[in-house]
């Protein structure tokens, strides 16, 4: 079989033109795609942040205005909780009830005179670490007897260890003292309203508490036996036989007076709105000063 000759490749005529376009496209599709690439990222970058700020606007809106109703609700809150704060806390008078109560104690007296034999109760507190009782003079005047009743149940006899007539102040000495001394806290002075409470064992009923303000201070007062006591405070809170030579007391249960009687104008002993106290200052004073 006779082979036929491989024909000669005939060579293409490139135009000039033709050859520039093909080369020069591919890098200009090249540099717009990455172009628009780029731009994509950025819209799509842009829609992310824009959707996270979004989300957290609305995920988080911060807090509401503050209104007036706002205000007033919290103000009651406030007001609410300060009263069952104060509602819980013990009362003024309990207070100074209970500072008073180891200091206080009971006096009772006996004697005997032109008609007879008599006894006679009042109240005295410890003033001092040694046991000095302080009271009331009238208390335990004229007595043979006297006997000094602690709050711890234990009792003995007392004498008189000075006496101020003048300003019916006397001070005890007890023969034997009880296992614990707790000396009463002597206070300042007072001013017209302070409120103050008087402590004692008013006919008969012992440890009592009654309450009230400051009416007036520097009264001047006739007493039993025509003496004339000068500077009292007067009280409006209820004193009867039986508070004399008692404490009064402010607030904190400190002493700032010793109480001494009380208005008579119908020569009945019973309380009829006005009593008196003898400053603390004066009393203290009266019997060498007890440390304050």
């Amino acid at each position: 079989m006779a082979r036929l000759p491989v024909p000669p490749e005939v060579p293409v005529a490139v135009d000039p033109g033709d050859t520039e376009e093909r080369v020069d496209r591919p890098s200009e599709i090249g540099w717009l795609g990455r172009l628009r690439r780029r731009a994509w990222v950025a819209v799509v970058a842009v829609l992310v942040v824009a959707g996270i700020a979004a989300f957290v606007a609305l995920r988080d809106p911060g807090p509401p205005p503050l209104t007036r109703r706002d205000v007033d609700a919290r103000v009651t809150v406030g007001v609410n909780a300060q009263a069952e704060k104060e509602a819980r806390a013990p009362a003024e008078g309990t207070v100074a009830y209970a500072a008073i109560q180891p200091s206080l104690v009971l006096i009772t007296t006996r004697g005997s005179n032109a008609e007879g034999e008599f006894g006679g109760t009042g109240a005295g507190v410890i003033v001092n670490a040694t046991g000095t009782v302080l009271t009331a003079l009238h208390v335990v005047e004229d007595a043979d007897s006297i006997t000094v009743a602690f709050t711890d149940g234990t009792s003995s006899p007392a004498t008189v260890a000075s006496a101020d007539p003048d300003n019916d102040i006397a001070a005890l000495i007890p023969k034997t003292l009880p296992k614990t001394v707790v000396p009463a806290v002597l206070g300042g002075g007072v001013q017209v309203g302070t409120p103050v409470y008087a402590v004692g064992h008013p006919l008969g009923l012992a440890g009592s508490l009654s309450a009230g303000v400051v009416s007036a201070l520097d009264r001047d007062v006739r007493v039993d036996g025509g003496r004339r006591l000068e500077h009292l405070i007067q009280i409006d809170a209820a004193v009867n036989p039986g508070n004399s030579g008692g404490p009064l007391l402010n607030g904190a249960g400190q002493v700032v007076g010793i109480v001494t009687g009380l208005a008579n104008p119908t020569n009945e002993s019973l309380f009829v709105g006005i009593g008196f106290a003898v400053p603390i200052a004066t009393a203290g004073g009266a019997v060498g000063g007890p440390p304050r």
